[in-house]
């Protein structure tokens, strides 16, 4: 049986000629990484030594193809039936290649030349062994490269602003983990300027990019609270506004629902208008008045509000049962509840929900509810409430937003 040899065009062979005039490799070394049989860069150099770029002229003539050794002093043309095989292997080959560099390189196409050098380099030949490794050419073509350039860049020590972005671009993936994952690039930025490092956002945003960085997306969720029409309902106080100028000025209260693989779970939270602090919550597996009495005592407990704090909720029957009702009254604060169909004055809890469901819940396939319970209390007590930047509070976190203005009310 006839081996099937691979064909190499004009074009990469002069390419790769080229390269060997830019670079210090050797041709062996050049034929592990551009995958060229052994033995063929040698006969490339000496014939274009020779005769220059006519040494090559095209392979290809209308209807016919040649074995990459007829011209040197051959073995004539494959039959057609052997021919039409390597061609085929040939192209599932370059398509699995292609497949692959796009696969690993997460989008790189959108990153900086040298960040695609970077990953190149990463993926060579020579970085390991040859067995499923890509040649540095068809990196370079699926990346739109030059290899010529990269190997420009190879040979050339990074300049002050290529080491200035690779010091940035381990700060913004330390902070990028530590976030859980869950920051972009406004936060990220942020993060970097506490840590007194000068950078733009535009620049954060072009490194994360290039890093392959990018904050988890959301989903959507449904409510499963209902109304129990034989109990009374409290006004709207709020009335739209969800401004507040102190803490316990203001609370929302609400339920969300959590799965896992044995059922499950309803998180009922209290949220303080003025900080986005959460201030109460507690987890069960069955949405009941304990449940959201649980997050009231903890609310209670950790705050001591004044009389005049309004406490505001949809209409579930969590909140319009009467022993919910009754502890409200005993601490002398103001209920207040959403009208049928609106979620206005509710925007912020749902907006919590969403973004521990969108940065924790839905990055998690929990198969307890064991297991998801420490979940939920880490990113509610270590992380959301202490750690978290919020946009809405100047890049604080609810705690240090909440300490920062009580220092000025001390001051003051």
């Amino acid at each position: 049986m006839i081996k099937s040899r691979r064909t190499y065009s004009r074009e990469f062979k002069l390419e790769a000629l080229r390269l060997w005039q830019t670079t210090d490799k050797s041709g062996a070394e050049l034929e592990r990484e551009l995958g060229i049989g052994a033995g063929c860069f040698s006969r490339w150099k000496q014939k274009y030594l020779g005769e220059g770029e006519r040494a090559f002229p095209a392979e290809y003539t209308e209807g016919t193809w040649y074995s990459a050794a007829f011209r040197g002093g051959g073995h004539g043309r494959l039959p057609p039936d052997e021919d039409e095989l390597r061609r085929v292997k040939r192209e599932l080959e370059i398509t699995r290649q292609e497949r692959d560099i796009l696969t690993k390189s997460s989008g790189q196409l959108l990153a900086p030349k040298t960040v695609r050098f970077q990953f190149i380099e990463d993926h060579s030949l020579d970085a390991g062994t040859a067995r499923g490794r890509i040649p540095v050419v068809r990196m370079c073509e699926v990346l739109e490269v030059s290899p010529s350039g990269y190997y420009a860049w190879r040979g050339r020590p990074p300049s002050k602003r290529e080491m200035a972005n690779q010091e940035l671009t381990a700060e913004i993936k330390k902070a990028f983990d530590a976030s859980g994952e869950v920051y972009g690039s406004p936060r990220i930025y942020q993060v970097m300027r506490k840590l007194g490092l000068m950078c733009s956002q535009n620049r954060v945003a072009h490194l994360m990019r290039g890093a392959g960085l990018g904050a988890k997306q959301s989903r959507r969720f449904r409510s499963t609270a209902k109304r129990n029409k034989a109990h009374r309902v409290a006004p709207n106080r709020l009335k739209r506004d969800i401004s507040a100028e102190r803490v316990d000025q203001k609370w929302l209260a609400d339920i969300t629902y959590i799965p896992t693989a044995e059922g499950g779970l309803y998180l009922a939270a209290i949220l303080d208008l003025f900080s986005s602090r959460i201030v109460g919550w507690a987890i069960a597996k069955r949405m009941t008045t304990d449940l959201t009495l649980a997050a009231l005592s903890m609310a209670l407990g950790q705050r001591r509000p004044g009389a005049d704090l309004i406490h505001h909720s949809d209409q579930d029957s969590q909140y319009t049962a009467d022993r919910y009702q009754q502890v409200l009254k005993d601490h002398s604060i103001l209920p207040s509840m959403n009208s049928v169909g609106s979620w206005h004055d509710n925007a912020p809890m749902e907006s919590f929900f969403g973004t521990l469901k969108r940065e924790q819940v839905h990055h998690c396939a929990y198969q307890t509810r064991n297991e998801a319970r420490p979940d939920v209390f880490y990113y509610i007590e270590g992380f959301y409430n202490w750690n978290r930047l919020h946009s809405s509070l100047g890049y604080l976190s609810p705690v240090a937003y909440e300490r920062v203005h009580q220092k000025h009310a001390n001051v003051a």
